[in-house]
């Protein structure tokens, strides 16, 4: 009977274990992407915000991405169910997958992105951007996008291979050591490599950008579909973070410091990240007018132009 007893618990225990739930969740070291790097780090000290809200049959996988497109190339591939992305990617998945792949859970962050000049004066007005080079994070992603609709509004004629100005995606690393080397001549990025090229490398903020929509939290459908109950918990514990982000400031900034040094394997200072705070507002709020602006923007420079109805991109249902 014992013997019996002893083989229905272990049976129990195994089969308890075999429904441990693995979430792998994307997001960018960037402290515009304050509440993915918090969820990262966290886990990596055995507290994770996320996992004690979502309980000990959640595992996430952190996972780290430069930019926009590649997280949402994961996305389609399978690869990830959540990520931190900027609304740009996000809006250029839902429309290439015709409304089925992508959903916009929440906000994040807004502003913390702008346009970095040299501080030598050589750009000194809009005019001045004429046969120069611009750095963004990526093809497509939010701020390639914003530089290239500005750079039109103000006249240029601008390409993928050229045009007055040459636009230079480049990842954000890449774009400061090539600034310092006075090889770009402007870099449109957001935090914290907007204040570490205005700290470390002499860059004159030209163009703030601080209430634009930086970073949304989105998931696939079908992890929606699969998880809908996780996905509503995950939702949940990211606006707790949000407002735990505003309601503690200091010690939100530290943690993130200390999660940004852990991810870039560079130590990240103090002055670099109270800089780069002040140009943040952390929210949950997006709407579906601010996306419609940024399909009208995309549009003007030649992206998203199968564009469709955005209705389904902020339902929580698959």
């Amino acid at each position: 009977m014992l013997r019996f007893v002893l083989a229905v618990l272990l049976f129990a225990v195994a089969g308890a274990r075999a429904e441990t739930v693995t979430l792998r969740v994307g997001y960018f070291p960037n402290i515009t992407h304050a509440q993915g790097i918090v969820g990262s780090h966290t886990a990596r000290e055995k507290r994770g915000w996320f996992e004690q809200r979502l309980g000990p049959d959640v595992r996430i996988l952190w996972l780290p991405f430069n930019a926009g497109p590649s997280a949402m190339e994961a996305i389609f591939a399978g690869s990830i169910d959540l990520t931190y992305v900027g609304p740009n990617p996000a809006l250029n998945a839902y429309i290439r997958s015709r409304g089925d792949e992508i959903r916009v859970l929440a906000g994040a962050t807004q502003g913390g992105a702008a346009l970095v000049v040299a501080g030598d004066g050589r750009i000194k007005q809009p005019g001045d951007f004429r046969a120069r080079k611009v750095a963004t994070p990526q093809l497509g992603n939010t701020q390639d996008v914003a530089a290239r609709a500005w750079l039109k509004k103000q006249g240029f004629k601008v390409t993928l291979t050229g045009g007055d100005v040459f636009v230079l995606p480049t990842a954000n690393p890449d774009q400061l050591q090539l600034f310092q080397q006075g090889k770009v001549d402007a870099v449109w990025t957001v935090e914290p490599w907007v204040s570490r090229l205005e700290l470390e490398a002499g860059g004159r903020i030209f163009l703030e950008q601080g209430d634009a929509v930086t970073t949304v939290l989105v998931s696939s459908t079908k992890f929606l579909k699969t998880r809908p109950e996780l996905a509503e918990k995950f939702r949940v514990a990211h606006l707790e973070l949000t407002a735990w982000l505003n309601d503690h400031a200091e010690e939100a900034r530290a943690l993130v410091q200390a999660g940004l040094t852990a991810d870039t394997k560079r130590a990240l200072s103090g002055e670099v990240v109270a800089s780069a705070w002040r140009r943040l507002k952390f929210t949950g709020q997006v709407t579906q007018a601010q996306f419609d602006e940024l399909v009208g923007e995309a549009q003007s420079v030649g992206f998203l132009r199968q564009a469709i109805p955005l209705d389904r991109l902020f339902s929580r249902k698959p």
